[in-house]
């Protein structure tokens, strides 16, 4: 008895269907497109074709040719051919041509699948009765995708689906996606005004507008006083440097590829930074230390440059050019577990303010090494075993949720990855505490101990609130763009009823202002519903309305974004209230 394929299984089947049924759809509709490869992704599936102008108006013409197609599909039959009978098939398309090369050599046999009048290069992974089982499916999206994942390819496009086995999974799912989109960072974002980009500064590289601004600052100041009271040194440094500095501590092998190239200057090669711990390995280098300058934290807020290709570029998630709270702690190695406590208690403190529940938007990974790989992990396999029970006794003795993933550490050592739960229930690496073994040694930095005796100090490597752009992509999408108080751009929007109430407007503003409170005047000659409603979108938390009655009386009447009902209060009140609720960060 044959053993029952797996829901994933079946599920991957039918949407591999689909994706030959949309290339059978989009061949009938635009002869001229070349189809090069369509596989089942988790959430459903894509066909990339060369040649192929569409956009995503074309998709209900697509649809309902699929389901045309369809009803005269009863299987797919499986067709071994020989490599003569498959290049002479595919003679005019260039990508199944060099499939079938790569196919040729490995060995294995050459197989086409049929159904209807289609005919596609294909391994097999269908279901058996495509005009009975597809009948739920939807197309998404389009998108640009390089053959073979290569810039240097020729740029396809991408139409991306999903197919299910009921109408109401489809329908779950498609409500899902909804909610996903009307959360998505990059809408929002551009809705409210944060950042922009620009084709002529560069792809990757957002500009913040003077909102967008805001959040950063304030996130900078949230973290740079929070780490000085906890003992960190905050330093600057430059956000380039000779190349000899990442070749010594061993980067550049492993990071070339996503390093942009070498400047030449004078007789020196720069390179801009794809990482700041060599600069800091320089500062602790620069004095002789003791074991009672132990531990020295340094910390900074510090630009990096690293190359992402085109086709991973997303919002502020993934960016060329990022902004990192990063900091690198010298330590005795018998002092490791304390410290790394410490810096986890950072970071869950950090998460709280934000809004980030453990356990619930975020858990730990714990990123071990491949003891096997010696080309992208240093050869030491005692100081792996050591440096790996380190980490994962300080996540056991805290109760903290965590899991772990062979493979994903950093070639110097394991680490702790704080993995951040998105709005599409995925998980993105949002900061790390780093465990390093390696550099000490290649930099061979140094402390005499209490006994006299030089020894090495390890390094934790550490990011309390990441890179910046993204936690501002996952604040954008976890709130919505209602960011709480501290965090929002504009604290407090002024709403006079009309023009004979702005001179109060504007005394109220000067006031506000001088305490530190960010606000707006809507002096718009708009009706007050507009104006609250535009105030809203705009995701302001307080609203003061002027009128008569509040000018007379000396008093505000106040609107907060998320209730209906209104309170009265003076100037001095509300100044009270709102500075307390952003002294404390309130949520």
């Amino acid at each position: 008895m044959k053993p029952k394929r797996s829901i994933t299984q079946n599920l991957d089947n039918l949407r591999h269907s689909v994706s030959h049924l949309l290339a059978a759809a989009v061949l009938e509709l635009y002869p001229d497109a070349k189809p090069t490869l369509g596989p089942p992704i988790e959430d459903g599936f894509y066909y990339d074709f060369d040649n192929l102008k569409i956009s995503s108006d074309n998709f209900p013409k697509i649809e309902a040719k699929m389901r045309q197609i369809v009803k005269t599909w009863d299987r797919f039959e499986k067709i071994e051919v020989s490599y003569e009978e498959a290049i002479k098939q595919f003679r005019n398309n260039e990508y199944k041509k060099e499939l079938i090369e790569e196919i040729k050599k490995s060995g294995e046999k050459i197989t086409f699948y049929k159904s209807g009048n289609f005919i596609d290069l294909c391994r097999g992974g269908h279901i058996k009765n495509p005009s009975n089982e597809i009948k739920h499916f939807k197309l998404l999206s389009l998108a640009g995708a390089y053959w073979r994942g290569s810039e240097k390819n020729q740029m396809l496009t991408r139409i991306y689906g999903t197919a299910f086995f009921s109408k109401n999974e489809l329908d779950d799912f498609l409500a899902r996606q909804e909610v996903i989109r009307q959360s998505d960072h990059r809408t929002i974002g551009k809705d409210l005004g944060l950042f922009v980009f620009s084709d002529l500064v560069g792809r990757g590289l957002p500009l913040l507008t003077e909102k967008g601004a805001t959040i950063r600052r304030e996130l900078e100041r949230f973290i740079v006083d929070e780490e000085i009271k906890r003992g960190y040194k905050h330093v600057f440094t430059p956000p380039l440097a000779r190349t000899d500095l990442y070749k010594t501590s061993g980067h550049y092998p492993y990071y070339k590829d996503t390093m942009y190239p070498v400047m030449k200057v004078d007789e020196e090669e720069l390179i801009l930074r794809p990482m700041t711990c060599p600069h800091h390995f320089m500062l602790y280098k620069s004095q002789i230390r003791s074991y009672k300058d132990l531990p020295i934290r340094y910390a900074e807020i510090a630009s990096q440059h690293r190359y992402e290709k085109s086709g991973e570029l997303s919002g502020l998630v993934r960016v060329r050019m990022f902004t990192l709270n990063d900091a690198h702690i010298f330590i005795q190695k018998e002092r490791a577990s304390d410290e790394i406590n410490k810096v986890l208690d950072l970071i869950e403190y950090a998460n709280e303010k934000l809004g980030l529940k453990k356990g619930i938007d975020f858990r730990y990974r714990l990123s071990l090494g491949d003891r096997t790989d010696n080309k992208k992990y240093y050869k030491d396999d005692a100081a792996w075993d050591e440096a790996e029970n380190i980490l994962r006794s300080v996540l056991k003795s805290r109760n903290a949720p965590f899991f772990e993933a062979e493979n994903e550490a950093a070639f110097y050592g394991p680490k702790i990855d704080v993995q951040i739960k998105k709005v599409n229930g995925k998980e993105e690496t949002a900061f790390t505490v780093q465990y390093d073994f390696v550099m000490p040694k290649r930099f061979d930095l140094r402390y005499t101990d209490s006994d006299g005796k030089e020894k090495q100090p390890i390094v934790i490597h550490r990011a309390a609130i990441g890179c910046l752009e993204r936690t501002i992509a996952f604040l954008i999408e976890k709130y919505r763009g209602s960011f709480p108080l501290w965090l929002s751009p504009v604290h407090a929007k002024i709403l006079p009823l009309s023009e004979k109430y702005l001179d109060y407007s504007i005394q109220i503003t000067e006031e506000l202002k001088k305490e530190n409170i960010r606000v707006e005047i809507d002096n718009r000659p708009e009706t007050l519903s507009a104006k609250i409603r535009d105030a809203q979108t705009e995701k302001v938390p307080y609203m003061i309305i002027i009128g008569e009655r509040e000018v007379k009386d000396k008093m505000l009447t106040i609107r907060q974004r998320s209730k209906q009902e209104q309170l009265s209060m003076d100037v001095d009140n509300f100044i009270a209230k709102i500075t307390k609720e952003i002294k404390e960060k309130s949520l």
